[in-house]
């Protein structure tokens, strides 16, 4: 088994905006130490990696009829293998976020459990894009609380944050627009969209960074309505990596400007990474 199997399962070329989400929760707490950091981005990554294999062990049947050409259905590995492979990765998820301390662990606990609640049930429920917009809320958490700290602009910047997934993963659903009535819970992106502005402060990189994100998502937009041969993957993905920018507003808003600029750097390492592994 080629290592692409494992990257491909994971879709691991989104982990950049893993990795600004573990960076922007302990700016957002006041105090990013580089240890905790680093180790709430290890947790988090090994949570992001582990609900990605689950969800293609869950969608086993269905990817069989779609989408042939995944790992599992395509005879690369056993589904038994993937559900091994993606329980362990949760695991160890739980015991990086316990290693930061109490509160981090159990809400990692919390995240593991939104997790499996999107992969069990993301196919059957409507409100699925609010389930993958809680993973991202407690990944916030998770960072903020590994540093010892949790505040009011951590609450709030996750919310945000649970809302752009929540509304990036509503496109990633859709398969075709008959009517504007179904682009209308894409209306949810305004809300992280302004609460970044608010939170910019008046700092020109901030300012900056919320110009390219709004750039990034208009665009991304224009693509799901133009709806032309790859569109729709091409708009997903950029959406993806507007998180890592989302992430860079609020860190130079809280001023950190040389933090702020990996946020930006995510953002790109993540548009590229799609030319290796397919993060959608």
């Amino acid at each position: 088994m080629s290592l692409k199997v494992y990257l491909t399962l994971g879709r691991v070329s989104n982990l950049p905006t893993v990795w600004t989400n573990a960076l922007a929760g302990a700016v957002l707490a006041g105090h990013p130490a580089t240890g905790s950091v680093v180790l709430a981005a290890l947790a988090l990554t090994a949570f992001y990696i582990g609900g990605m294999w689950l969800n293609d062990a869950f969608d086993a049947d269905i990817d069989a009829q779609e989408r042939a050409n995944r790992p599992i259905p395509n005879g690369e590995i056993s589904r038994e293998a993937v559900f091994r492979g993606g329980f362990g990765l949760l695991l160890l998820g739980i015991v990086l976020a316990f290693l930061t301390g109490t509160d981090a662990g159990l809400v990692g606990l919390c995240l593991a459990g939104v997790v499996l609640l999107y992969d069990w049930l993301h196919k059957r429920t409507v409100l699925s894009p609010v389930i993958m917009g809680g993973a991202r809320f407690f990944s916030y958490l998770v960072a903020a609380l590994s540093v010892g700290h949790m505040t009011g602009n951590v609450i709030w910047g996750a919310l945000g944050l649970m809302a752009y997934t929540a509304g990036l993963t509503y496109a990633a659903k859709q398969e075709a627009y008959d009517r504007l009535d179904n682009a209308w819970p894409l209306l949810v992106l305004i809300a992280p969209l302004l609460y970044a502005l608010w939170q910019t402060g008046g700092v020109l990189l901030a300012l900056a960074l919320w110009i390219g994100l709004i750039v990034s998502v208009l665009f991304a937009l224009y693509r799901l309505f133009r709806r032309d041969a790859g569109d729709v993957p091409k708009a997903v993905v950029t959406l993806i990596a507007g998180m890592a920018l989302y992430d860079a507003v609020l860190i130079a808003g809280a001023g950190y400007g040389l933090l702020a600029l990996l946020g930006l750097a995510g953002f790109v390492l993540t548009l590229a990474l799609q030319w290796i592994v397919s993060g959608t």
